[in-house]
């Protein structure tokens, strides 16, 4: 038995504020916690592969197009944010190591702060990218504008789905940074040791789950052209 479970174990059934009444232990409760997060992320597998169904679909039906489409997004920016994302991963396993070795609350808040820090840059390069789609008319709509002709139709139906898959991934990661922070301050105020640190660990699994959603887009949308 590791270190932590050997912490569980011995203090699982002593009085502590942070376990539920409806959980014997915290051990039992942790248990719990972390399988209702594997839940929740079958439900977001489920809900992100409609969207990658769509992509399938009209990838096969539209490849050249996808492909002269593909030729807008920049992947060196993809690139620096995939790097970006793998780094978060790093610092946030840091994270819940350190609060599962019941380390000072300032190497957990560092680690977290860390964490949110490379988001934060994945966001800006978002953002950068976002505005050069809106500058050069690659926003579906009554102004899309694309410059090759034979594409002006087809060419929105990639668009469209590059703004749903990596809007709705920036949303997961804005709901997880703000979640980070909130934990942070907990993190903070010395809440989190070896006995109980549940809210990193599942903190952990949501941001683990958001990075793997990124490892599939960037190849998908980035570079699908780049044989081309």
């Amino acid at each position: 038995m590791s270190e932590v479970h050997a912490a569980l174990a011995a203090h699982g059934h002593e009085h502590h504020p942070r376990l539920q009444h409806h959980f014997d232990s915290l051990e039992q409760q942790l248990y719990a916690s972390t399988f209702g997060m594997w839940v929740f992320l079958v439900t977001e597998v489920l809900f992100f592969g409609g969207l990658f169904m769509a992509y399938i679909v009209y990838r096969i039906w539209y490849p050249e197009m996808f492909v002269h489409a593909s030729h807008h997004l920049s992947i060196p920016l993809g690139t620096f944010n995939t790097a970006v994302l793998i780094g978060s991963s790093l610092t946030m396993a840091y994270a819940v190591n350190a609060a599962q070795r019941g380390a000072r609350p300032r190497e957990q808040v560092m680690w977290l702060v860390a964490t949110m820090g490379l988001g934060a840059v994945f966001l800006g390069v978002k953002a950068i990218e976002y505005a050069d789609k809106f500058h050069h008319h690659l926003v579906p709509g009554a102004n899309f504008h694309f410059e090759d002709p034979a594409f002006q139709g087809t060419a929105q139906i990639y668009y469209s789905l590059y703004f749903a898959l990596t809007g709705l991934h920036a949303l997961h990661m804005v709901i997880g940074m703000v979640i980070m922070a909130i934990i942070a301050r907990m993190a903070a105020k010395g809440e989190f040791n070896a006995v109980w640190y549940t809210p990193v660990e599942i903190m952990g699994l949501y941001w683990h789950f958001v990075d793997l959603i990124w490892i599939f887009l960037f190849p998908l949308l980035y570079l699908i052209g780049g044989a081309h």
